[in-house]
């Protein structure tokens, strides 16, 4: 989708060109810089990520939150990424100023949770900032979960044969400049 874009965007800066120059050497030298421009940007391989389904059917895997690692489930239903007091006490999150004033039902019942964003949340090679998340009280779940807070951010994300795919967005990368001098 990427590659498209740029591609009409170089089309679209090439016509513009013409339009204006009207010169067949002011329109290749237009068409030369533009090429060049778009050369500079390459776009790296989308990240993913695959987990295998679980013997109780689940998905699992170890997240990066902030730094620390936690278990997690992935759980489409959940609205949110959800951490058990537990893991958010050991990511060092400043529980003490917490307020638990969201209803939250989960497959044991009826609780509350606190509102918070995450600086960062890895999945293997998915990154994440500034993730919207929940912390429940203490004891109330034994389970992180990564909902859709996270999964809603990536490109795509699916079941294939008893394995989950995550596929993150493919980041544009500048090419190095050369250094300029005072000649240029």
């Amino acid at each position: 989708m990427i590659r498209f874009l740029l591609v009409l965007i170089m089309l679209a800066g090439t016509a513009g060109a013409v339009v204006a120059y009207g010169d067949p050497d002011q329109i290749a030298r237009a068409s030369h810089k533009v090429s060049h421009i778009f050369r500079a940007q390459a776009a790296s391989p989308a990240p993913a990520v695959q987990i295998p389904r679980g013997q109780g059917g689940e998905f699992t895997l170890r997240a990066k939150i902030n730094g620390v690692t936690a278990p997690m489930v992935i759980d489409t239903g959940a609205t949110s990424v959800v951490l058990t007091w537990e893991t958010a006490r050991a990511i060092g999150l400043p529980l003490e100023m917490l307020e638990y004033d969201v209803d939250l039902e989960t497959a044991g019942g009826h609780t509350k949770a606190a509102r918070l964003t995450l600086d960062r949340l890895a999945v293997g090679k998915l990154v994440e900032k500034s993730v919207p998340a929940l912390v429940v009280q203490r004891g109330q779940m034994k389970t992180n979960l990564l909902g859709m807070s996270f999964l809603d951010r990536l490109e795509s994300w699916g079941v294939r044969a008893d394995t989950l795919m995550l596929t993150g967005y493919p980041e544009l990368q500048r090419s190095p400049r050369r250094a300029r001098t005072a000649v240029d």
